[in-house]
Protein backbone atom coordinates (compact mmCIF):
# COMPACT_ATOMS: atom_id res chain seq x y z
CA UNK A 1 0.00 0.00 0.00
CA UNK A 2 2.79 2.29 0.95
CA UNK A 3 4.16 2.07 -2.76
CA UNK A 4 0.57 3.15 -4.25
CA UNK A 5 0.82 6.23 -1.89
CA UNK A 6 4.06 7.37 -2.80
CA UNK A 7 3.14 6.65 -6.58
CA UNK A 8 -0.26 9.05 -6.33
CA UNK A 9 1.95 11.96 -4.63
CA UNK A 10 4.40 11.76 -7.23
CA UNK A 11 1.77 11.99 -9.81
CA UNK A 12 0.48 14.93 -7.53
CA UNK A 13 3.43 16.79 -7.47
CA UNK A 14 4.03 16.55 -11.19
CA UNK A 15 0.52 17.69 -12.07
CA UNK A 16 1.12 20.52 -9.83
CA UNK A 17 4.33 21.06 -11.56
CA UNK A 18 2.73 20.83 -14.44
CA UNK A 19 -0.32 23.85 -13.77
CA UNK A 20 2.51 26.39 -11.97
CA UNK A 21 4.30 26.08 -15.42
CA UNK A 22 1.52 26.86 -17.28
CA UNK A 23 0.25 29.24 -15.69
CA UNK A 24 3.68 30.88 -15.58
CA UNK A 25 3.58 30.39 -19.76
CA UNK A 26 0.08 31.76 -19.66
CA UNK A 27 1.55 35.32 -17.92
CA UNK A 28 4.35 35.40 -19.83
CA UNK A 29 2.24 34.54 -22.95
CA UNK A 30 -0.20 37.78 -21.34
CA UNK A 31 2.73 40.14 -21.38
CA UNK A 32 4.01 39.34 -24.80
CA UNK A 33 0.84 40.14 -26.36
CA UNK A 34 0.81 43.53 -24.57
CA UNK A 35 3.81 44.33 -25.32
CA UNK A 36 3.30 43.42 -28.97
CA UNK A 37 -0.10 45.71 -28.66
CA UNK A 38 1.33 48.56 -27.29
CA UNK A 39 4.04 48.48 -29.80
CA UNK A 40 1.21 48.57 -32.67
CA UNK A 41 -0.58 51.28 -31.07
CA UNK A 42 2.38 53.29 -31.13
CA UNK A 43 3.05 53.32 -34.38
CA UNK A 44 -0.59 53.89 -35.47
CA UNK A 45 -0.19 57.69 -34.59
CA UNK A 46 -3.54 57.99 -32.37
CA UNK A 47 -4.64 61.19 -30.04
CA UNK A 48 -5.68 60.84 -26.81
CA UNK A 49 -9.17 61.53 -25.52
CA UNK A 50 -8.26 64.91 -23.99
CA UNK A 51 -7.14 66.29 -27.50
CA UNK A 52 -10.04 64.55 -29.31
CA UNK A 53 -12.41 66.42 -26.52
CA UNK A 54 -10.65 69.33 -27.07
CA UNK A 55 -10.43 69.82 -31.41
CA UNK A 56 -14.11 68.56 -30.86
CA UNK A 57 -14.53 71.37 -28.56
CA UNK A 58 -13.04 73.98 -30.94
CA UNK A 59 -15.15 72.34 -33.91
CA UNK A 60 -18.29 73.13 -32.72
CA UNK A 61 -17.09 76.38 -31.94
CA UNK A 62 -16.30 77.18 -35.31
CA UNK A 63 -19.51 75.82 -36.41
CA UNK A 64 -21.35 78.09 -34.45
CA UNK A 65 -19.68 81.23 -35.79
CA UNK A 66 -20.34 79.71 -39.14
CA UNK A 67 -23.65 79.62 -38.48
CA UNK A 68 -23.71 83.68 -36.64
CA UNK A 69 -21.69 84.62 -40.13
CA UNK A 70 -24.23 82.74 -42.67
CA UNK A 71 -27.08 84.26 -40.73
CA UNK A 72 -25.36 88.04 -40.60
CA UNK A 73 -24.23 87.84 -44.23
CA UNK A 74 -28.14 86.57 -44.95
CA UNK A 75 -29.60 89.77 -43.48
CA UNK A 76 -26.72 92.27 -45.43
CA UNK A 77 -27.54 90.46 -48.76
CA UNK A 78 -31.53 91.01 -47.60
CA UNK A 79 -30.75 94.92 -46.79
CA UNK A 80 -28.96 95.50 -49.84
CA UNK A 81 -31.61 94.14 -52.02
CA UNK A 82 -34.24 95.68 -50.22
CA UNK A 83 -35.75 92.09 -49.58
CA UNK A 84 -37.06 91.37 -46.09
CA UNK A 85 -34.76 89.68 -43.90
CA UNK A 86 -35.61 86.24 -43.95
CA UNK A 87 -35.92 84.32 -40.93
CA UNK A 88 -33.61 82.23 -39.06
CA UNK A 89 -33.82 78.60 -40.27
CA UNK A 90 -33.51 76.12 -37.68
CA UNK A 91 -31.13 73.30 -37.87
CA UNK A 92 -32.77 70.44 -39.94
CA UNK A 93 -34.00 67.35 -38.05
CA UNK A 94 -31.52 65.03 -39.94
CA UNK A 95 -28.52 67.18 -39.27
CA UNK A 96 -29.84 67.37 -35.74
CA UNK A 97 -30.18 63.38 -35.32
CA UNK A 98 -26.87 62.57 -37.24
CA UNK A 99 -24.96 65.24 -34.65
CA UNK A 100 -26.54 63.09 -31.74
CA UNK A 101 -25.62 59.99 -32.86
CA UNK A 102 -22.01 61.53 -33.51
CA UNK A 103 -21.49 62.66 -30.01
CA UNK A 104 -23.05 59.07 -28.69
CA UNK A 105 -20.48 57.48 -30.87
CA UNK A 106 -17.51 59.51 -29.24
CA UNK A 107 -19.11 59.23 -25.86
CA UNK A 108 -16.60 56.69 -24.27
CA UNK A 109 -18.21 53.11 -22.73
Amino acid sequence: MQTDNRILDDMAKAATGALGSLAGLRHEIEMRVQQQLERLLGRMNLVGRDEFEAMKAVAQAAREQQIKLERRLAEIEARLNGTPVPEPVAEAPAAADAAAQHDDLSKPD
